[in-house]
């Protein structure tokens, strides 16, 4: 007996699944989040005549930001009762997205940080018409707009993105020998050799929601960032191991106290040096750790 042949509908979504997620995730910065609307973005698709839709992709890159739009627009009003700053949930990442540079840097820790600081609209241009080289007019369906408010939006959101992109970012294998030195440098403990590693303006942003120990604001400079972390309560007694790994299409350091996962830590260097540090210990925003996320800009 032959196995049942996979409708239309099935197959298309499963052959966009991966660019869906992507979309989602680069909207929302949130893994489990973005899952929630694919899951919404099926459910339309599956109502959806194929034969009306000229280009499928499209259509379903259209539905996927409209729900996004909508989750990021909830999210926001969660995120104002969220206990100290918010940051991206990390995924394990496949070897072929730190390859892509186009797509590694529009993942990174660093990049989802400064499409915060853009309205859900901007973002949504943003995100489509420089990261996946989407049409004006395809956006315009999209967020419900006219092609000249998009030029717009896509302008004012590109020079609000550049002001927060890094001035002198390092390429990425650089970027892993500065991570390199700074385990190093966390592993010995002295303080000298993290000063050595971090900028003087060097921030660090903390993420526990509320569940684990975390700093209830940015930490800002070299010495402070120094003293938050070797002070941090629970590390004295505690074997900590810093094991390299691939986040979000860049080097980054699974952190694990006595064997258990305590959280993610990536960086931002400028200069051969660190100016950003993202540590994510919110247990909720470990989960997909174990196995790689897949992630496509095609």
């Amino acid at each position: 007996m032959s196995d049942h042949a996979t409708d239309p509908a099935t197959e298309t979504f499963v052959a966009h699944r991966n660019l869906l997620f992507t979309v989602a995730y680069e909207m929302l910065g949130s893994a489990a989040d973005a899952e929630d609307v694919l899951q919404e973005t099926w459910l339309r698709w599956a109502e959806v005549d194929l034969g009306q839709v000229r280009d499928q992709r499209a259509y379903l890159v259209r539905i996927t930001t409209r729900q996004s739009l909508n989750r990021l627009r909830t999210m926001q009003r969660r995120r104002e009762a969220y206990v100290g700053p918010w940051l991206p949930e990390p995924m394990l990442t496949a070897p072929d997205v730190a390859e892509d540079v186009e797509l590694a840097e529009s993942v990174s820790m660093a990049m989802m940080l400064v499409l915060e600081r853009l309205s859900p609209t901007e973002r949504a241009v943003f995100v489509l018409r420089e990261v996946f080289d989407v049409g004006h007019d395809e956006i315009a369906e999209a967020v419900g707009k006219s092609p000249a408010a998009v030029r717009q939006i896509a302008h004012r959101a590109r020079r609000n993105v550049d002001a927060g992109r890094p001035r002198k970012a390092v390429s990425p294998s650089r970027n892993q020998e500065v991570l390199e030195s700074f385990r190093r440098a966390l592993e010995t403990g002295d303080p000298q050799d993290l000063l050595d590693v971090l900028a003087p303006e060097v921030v660090l942003v903390s993420d526990g929601g509320g569940i684990k120990r975390a700093a209830l604001r940015p930490v800002v400079g070299a010495e402070k960032v120094i003293r938050f972390y070797l002070g941090g309560s629970g590390r004295i007694h505690s074997t900590i191991t810093y094991d390299p790994t691939v986040v979000n299409g860049d080097s980054a350091l699974v952190v694990r106290l006595d064997g258990e996962l305590d959280g993610v830590m990536a960086i931002r260097a400028e200069d051969a040096r660190i100016t950003g540090l993202y540590y994510v210990r919110n247990p909720e925003k470990l989960t997909r750790l174990e196995s790689e996320t897949p992630l496509t800009l095609r």
